[in-house]
C-alpha cells in the first residue's frame, strides 16, 4: 500500500529501518493513550517475505487514562498533551531510552475513502516499465481530495484490456492499461490538532495512520487479506472498520460509537455513577442473557443518594437489557456504513474484531448475527520483550504502529502541479476557516 500524507512543509517521510534502530507508537484513543517503544533486531528467521530482515523487541510500554479527547478527536490541547507526556515518560522509562519521532494513529476526522481509476495506452503493444509510470502518473491525476488531506492511498490492481486484478503487467501484452487507485481522506483540522498536541510535548510526527488499518497489520493473517476481510476496531468513543482484498486496503470508515456510549447508558439507566458502571460492565456486563440473570443480583450505588438508601440490588437481566440494544445498534450502524462503502462484495466472509470494547461478552455473537459473518476475535501477535498484558485487543492499534514503521509503505508523490492545487486548495480553506471563527466571536 501506498501513502500521501500532506503535514506541512517539515511533514516527515518514514525511513527505512536499520539495525537497533528506534520505532516508537502512540494510540490516542478516548479512553486511554498507549505507548510503545521497540527496537529492530535482526530476523532469526527468514519468513516468504524476503523484505522482512528486521524483527521487533518492545523495550517499553506506558499507557495512561485519555484526557482531552473525545471521539477520537482533539477537544482540549492541554490536557491531551500531558497525558501524552505520561504515557511517552513511562514507555521512556522502562526502555531506559528516549525517543524523538513516533507514529499516531488517526480514529477520527470523519475519513472518506473514494476510487479512482487511470488509464493509458500501451504504446508498443506489450507493457513496459514507461506504461507503467504513465498510467501510476494518469490515476494520481485523477485524484482530488478537495479540502481534505490524503492519508491513505492504495494500488488495488491494474486491469490489462478485459483482464481484470493484475498485480504487474510489465511484460505482458495488451493495448490499454488501467490502474485503481482507494484513497483515503481526512480532515486537516485534525490532523494539525494531532500534530499540535504531539509536537507540544517535544515529539514529532514520524507517520499518521489511520486506526483500523493499523490494527489490521497486528491482527491479520496474511492470507486473511488476500482473501477478502472486514476489520473493526471497537474503541472507547469510536468504532472503525477498514475491508481489504487481495492485501490490500480498499475502503475505511469511522463511527461515532464505541464501548464508552455502553457505559454512559448504564450510567443513566441505573442511576449510578461512571465509574462504577464501567466496573459493572467490565465485570457482570454481557450481551448474552441466561436463564439466570433474574435471579443474580447485583448492587448498585445510587448516584448522590446518602443513608440507608445508598445502595439498590438490581437483577442481572436489567444490566444485559442495557448494554444489548447499544451494541445492536452499533453493529447495525457498522452494516449500513459496509453496505454504503460500494466494497462489500470485496469484503468476503470474514469479519475480525478487535479493540478494547470488543472484550466485552457476547461481542463476538451480536456481530456475526447482524452482519453475518464469520467472526473471530483479533489481538496483537507475539513481539519479543511485550508485557502478556499488552497482548490484548485494546493494544492492537499500537502493536499495528510498530509493524507498520518496521516495514513501512511506499511512498508515490503525487504530480507537481496536483500537489500544488491540492495545497494552494487546503491552504485556501484554512484561511476561510480562520477569517469565519474570527469573525463569528
Amino acid at each position: 500500500m501506498t501513502v500521501v500524507q500532506f503535514q506541512g512543509k517539515g511533514g516527515a517521510k518514514p525511513q527505512a529501518v536499520s539495525k537497533g534502530g528506534l520505532i516508537a507508537a502512540l494510540d490516542i484513543g478516548s479512553t486511554k493513550i498507549s505507548c510503545l517503544i521497540a527496537e529492530a533486531m535482526p530476523a532469526k528467521h527468514r519468513s516468504a517475505d524476503a523484505d522482512e530482515k528486521f524483527s521487533l523487541k518492545v523495550l517499553g510500554v506506558g499507557h495512561q487514562l485519555s484526557r482531552g479527547v473525545r471521539s477520537g478527536a482533539i477537544i482540549n490541547v492541554d490536557e491531551a498533551e500531558r497525558a501524552i507526556r505520561l504515557a511517552v515518560d513511562a514507555a521512556e522509562r522502562m526502555a531506559q531510552r528516549s525517543i524523538n519521532d513516533i507514529y499516531v494513529n488517526v480514529s477520527g476526522g470523519r475519513p472518506q475513502s473514494r476510487l479512482y481509476t487511470g488509464t493509458a495506452a500501451v504504446a508498443s503493444g506489450q507493457v513496459e516499465p514507461a506504461d507503467v509510470d504513465r498510467v501510476r502518473d494518469a490515476a494520481l491525476a485523477q485524484v482530488d481530495p478537495g479540502r481534505r488531506n490524503i492519508l491513505h492511498l492504495s494500488p488495488l490492481q491494474y486491469q490489462l484490456d478485459d483482464a481484470r486484478g493484475i498485480k504487474d503487467p510489465a511484460g505482458m501484452f495488451g493495448e490499454s492499461l488501467s490502474l485503481e487507485l482507494g484513497v483515503v481522506t481526512v480532515e486537516p483540522p485534525h490532523l494539525k490538532n494531532l500534530a499540535l498536541a504531539v509536537e507540544r510535548a517535544h515529539l514529532s510526527i514520524a507517520g499518521f495512520v489511520i486506526a483500523p488499518y493499523a490494527a489490521a497489520r497486528a491482527v491479520l493473517a496474511e492470507d486473511e487479506k488476500a482473501l477478502g476481510v472486514t476489520v473493526v476496531d471497537m474503541g472507547g468513543a469510536t468504532t472503525s472498520f477498514a475491508i481489504f482484498h487481495d492485501g490490500r486496503l480498499v475502503t475505511a470508515d469511522v463511527l461515532p460509537l464505541g464501548g464508552q456510549h455502553i457505559t454512559n447508558d448504564i450510567a443513566r439507566g441505573l442511576s449510578t455513577t461512571i465509574a462504577h458502571a464501567e466496573r459493572m460492565k467490565t465485570l457482570w456486563g454481557s450481551a448474552l442473557a441466561s436463564a439466570v440473570d433474574e435471579r443474580e443480583m447485583i448492587s448498585v450505588p445510587l448516584l448522590g443518594e446518602r443513608g440507608v438508601d445508598t445502595v439498590q440490588q438490581v437483577p442481572k437481566s436489567m444490566l444485559t437489557g442495557i448494554i444489548r440494544p447499544r451494541l445492536e445498534e452499533t453493529f447495525e450502524l457498522l452494516r449500513a456504513r459496509l453496505e454504503a462503502s460500494g466494497a462489500l462484495h470485496l469484503a468476503g466472509r470474514r469479519l475480525v474484531i478487535t479493540g478494547g470494547a470488543s472484550q466485552l461478552n457476547g461481542v463476538r455473537e451480536v456481530a456475526a448475527q447482524w452482519l453475518d459473518r464469520q467472526v473471530r476475535m483479533g489481538a496483537p501477535a507475539h513481539v519479543q520483550g511485550m508485557p502478556e498484558s499488552a497482548h490484548s485487543p485494546g493494544f492492537a492499534v499500537c502493536a499495528g504502529l510498530l509493524n507498520h514503521a518496521l516495514k513501512p509503505d511506499v511512498h508515490w508523490a503525487l504530480p507537481k502541479s496536483k500537489a500544488e492545487a491540492v495545497e494552494r486548495a487546503q491552504s485556501g480553506y484554512v484561511r476561510r476557516m480562520g477569517r469565519w471563527i474570527a469573525e463569528s466571536f
